[in-house]
C-alpha cells in the first residue's frame, strides 16, 4: 500500500500516483444537515426569504463546488465528472433540512471529496442565503454515506 500514500520518504506530500489503477464507473453520496432556530423554520419552510430561490441557489453551488474540488483540495485528482445531482429534504420535526449531493464518474480514483465539497458548499450557500433572518443556523453532520467502484467496491455508510 506505500504506493498509495501520500507521504514520501523525507515526508514531504505528493499526490498519490493513480496511473496504474483501471478507470471504473465510480459514484459517491454524501449529506449535510442545516438546522434552524425554530422561529424562523416558517419562512424557510415557505421559501420567503430576502434573498431568493436558497434552493435553486444552492444546488447550483453545490454543483460548481463538485466539479472544482480539485483545485480546493490540494491532493485531490482533476476528475471528469460524468454527473452531480444535488437535492434537498425538509426535516420539519428536527426543524433541520437534508441536502444530498450525489457525484459519478468513470475514472481511476473515487469521487468521495467531490460529494462532499458539493455538500459543504450547498450548505454554506444555504447559511448565506438564510443568515438575514437568524445567525443560530448550525450547519451539522457531514458526512459519507455511500461510494462503490474501484478496488474498495461499495461501501454504504448509512
Amino acid at each position: 500500500m506505500a504506493e498509495f500514500t501520500h507521504l514520501k520518504a523525507d515526508g514531504s506530500l505528493h499526490m498519490v500516483d493513480v496511473s496504474a489503477k483501471g478507470s471504473t464507473e465510480r459514484k459517491a453520496i454524501a449529506k449535510a444537515n442545516i438546522v434552524f432556530p425554530p422561529e424562523i423554520y416558517p419562512k424557510v419552510l415557505a421559501q420567503d426569504l430576502p434573498k431568493g430561490d436558497f434552493l435553486a441557489c444552492a444546488r447550483v453551488a453545490g454543483i460548481l463546488a463538485a466539479k472544482k474540488t480539485s483545485e480546493l483540495i490540494p491532493l485531490c485528482h482533476p476528475l471528469p465528472i460524468s454527473q452531480v445531482q444535488v437535492d434537498f429534504k425538509f426535516l420539519p420535526e428536527s426543524y433541520a433540512l437534508e441536502i444530498t449531493a450525489e457525484v459519478k464518474t468513470v475514472a481511476q480514483t473515487g469521487v468521495e471529496m467531490e460529494a462532499l465539497t458539493a455538500v459543504t458548499v450547498a450548505a454554506l450557500t444555504v447559511y448565506d442565503m438564510c443568515k438575514a433572518l437568524h445567525k443560530g443556523i448550525r450547519i451539522e453532520n457531514i458526512r459519507l454515506v455511500y461510494k462503490s467502484g474501484g478496488k474498495s467496491g461499495e461501501v454504504v455508510l448509512e
